[in-house]
């Protein structure tokens, strides 16, 4: 073999090392629906029959993929591990054996009808009872079996051989523009520093940011954007509160992760899918609550929780009203408040306030002309710009709850933020949002890392579940699980002197023990 042939060769070797599979025909994608989610190609409901007795359930509740994976290569559960659904496997023809003692020979296609609707292998072995029997139609099955043939050689969308491809949702106009920008610079500051670096496993970053626009319409289209026609691997850190509850059921549709401080403004969040860094608002309220149970003497009330007229506020709000009574607070009143409308009820030793920061000052000045001075709490990342106007007859009677303080950063953290920041040209404003996205990445950069070079999204959750005692070097360190979702589930109540605004910790960052 000549030079010429052998680098004919190579060439060869890399077109086909980088060509990316060809799309799913429409049979194929109907078996994946199935495979991964359970539902028919008709649209009409798939029963399954699980255990000795027979019992039926709906296929939705049970898809192949809970226990086979996303990626076929099988995941132990209840102390059975389920075969890999490689279909070279399969077919073999010196057959299969499995760790049990099972032999059994190749599985044909007529095989592997009869093994998902009866539990019975090719040898006529049964199966273990724990495997859901599929009453599939004549279609179901071929459109499974088309996509079984193709599921060993399918890559989820956005990683290919060079490149992982990231999106994010960030307005760039109006009243959240400026915190879009400036998550999207840290965002940006970041894939250029891994991408420096040497990417992850050799590929690099590549990072499409979309505008949601003004309401819930224009977000869903542009959701719908990033994962059908730019098909992002993940999301990272998207800022767009109109979508609300509608985004963990549109991610667990597509099997798409997302890393991002989501319910940090208040958006309950509690998707599979989605790993937050930073404790959601609720965590911040639960945090300030307990820590005024045991310092302050404040149970007996009387107790206002003042919220803006918003779903997710409202839900906030009565989720921590629940909260205090189930803790022993007595005369705890909940009112949607506008602060420059609506009249507040005076005689509270205790207010938690929810909203934007000029409510909150706002709140305090009339508080103050009224001649009380009720204890304030309030989650810092909704109000710690507007503590400038807070009288100073509120001295160390404000208590905020903060997802870090000074203290949690460690030298390489503030180094590597204040490059970051001088590269982007960012100062200092909206630090928690910075601090959120910042720590995302390196969330998403050790979850791949720990995926492998042959990773995929069902990896990075497994990897992301398994990260304990993750230092951000900028926030307490950060832990997730199987069943757990924030790395960060308290945090630190600070007070203020507010004449010199001086800020003092008076509860260090503890893992909260009750939700509401």
């Amino acid at each position: 073999m000549n030079l010429s042939d052998v680098l004919a060769l190579i060439l060869l070797a890399g077109v086909s090392l980088g060509a990316s599979a060809a799309p799913l025909t429409s049979e194929e994608a109907a078996g994946k629906r199935l495979y991964r989610q359970g539902l028919s190609a008709s649209g009409e409901a798939i029963m399954a029959r699980v255990g000795a007795a027979d019992m039926l359930l709906p296929a939705t509740s049970l898809p192949c993929a809970n226990c086979h994976g996303a990626d076929g290569l099988g995941r132990p559960e209840g102390g059975v591990r389920p075969p890999p659904l490689n279909w070279a496997r399969l077919t073999s023809t010196y057959g299969q054996q499995q760790v049990n003692g099972r032999s059994y020979p190749a599985y044909t296609e007529s095989s592997l009808a009869t093994v998902i609707e009866q539990g019975r292998d090719p040898g006529h072995n049964r199966l273990d009872p724990s495997m859901p029997r599929f009453l599939l139609s004549m279609k179901d099955q071929r459109n499974l079996t088309a996509y079984l043939k193709r599921l060993a050689d399918e890559r989820d969308p956005g990683l290919d051989a060079e490149t992982l491809h990231l999106g994010t949702l960030l307005p760039s106009q109006g009243p959240l523009a400026e915190e879009g920008a400036t998550v999207a610079a840290v965002l940006n500051g970041s894939v250029a520093r891994i991408n420096q670096a040497g990417g992850i496993h050799g590929r690099q970053l590549r990072l499409t940011v979309i505008d949601p626009g003004p309401d819930r319409a224009s977000a869903e289209q542009a959701l719908q954007r990033l994962i059908e026609q730019e098909q992002v691997f993940a999301l990272i850190a998207p800022l767009a509160p109109a979508l609300d509850g509608e985004l963990g059921p549109r991610l667990e549709q597509a099997g798409m992760p997302l890393i991002g401080p989501m319910s940090i403004l208040g958006t309950l969040q509690t998707s599979p899918q989605i790993f937050e860094p930073l404790p959601g608002l609720r965590e911040q309220l639960i945090a300030l609550a307990d820590y005024a149970t045991v310092s302050l003497r404040v149970l007996q009330g009387p107790t206002l929780i003042a919220y803006p007229d918003d779903p997710a506020q409202t839900l906030a709000a009565q989720n921590l009203g629940q909260y205090l009574q189930d803790h022993g607070w007595q005369k705890v009143h909940l009112q949607a408040y506008d602060p420059a409308a609506d009249a507040l009820p005076l005689g509270s030793r205790s207010v938690f306030y929810l909203g934007n920061g000029g409510g909150f000052s706002r709140l305090a000045t009339r508080l103050q002309s009224a001649g009380q001075v009720p204890y304030l709490f309030a989650a810092s990342s909704q109000v710690a710009g507007d503590l400038l106007q807070v009288p100073d007859g509120f001295t160390r009677r404000v208590f905020l709850a903060y997802p870090f303080v000074p203290s949690d950063w460690t030298q390489t953290g503030r180094m590597a933020l204040t490059l970051l920041r001088e590269g982007q040209g960012l100062g200092a404003q909206h630090a928690v949002l910075q601090v959120g996205a910042y720590a995302s990445m390196l969330l998403l950069s050790e979850g791949m890392k720990q995926a492998g070079r042959d990773a995929s999204r069902e990896k990075l959750v497994t990897a992301l579940e398994g990260l304990h005692d993750f230092d951000t070097g900028l926030t307490p360190r950060l832990s997730f699980g199987p069943g757990r979702r924030l790395g960060l589930s308290g945090a630190h109540v600070v007070t203020v002197d507010l004449p010199d605004q001086r800020f003092y910790l008076v509860a260090p960052y503890k893992p909260i023990v009750a939700s509401p």
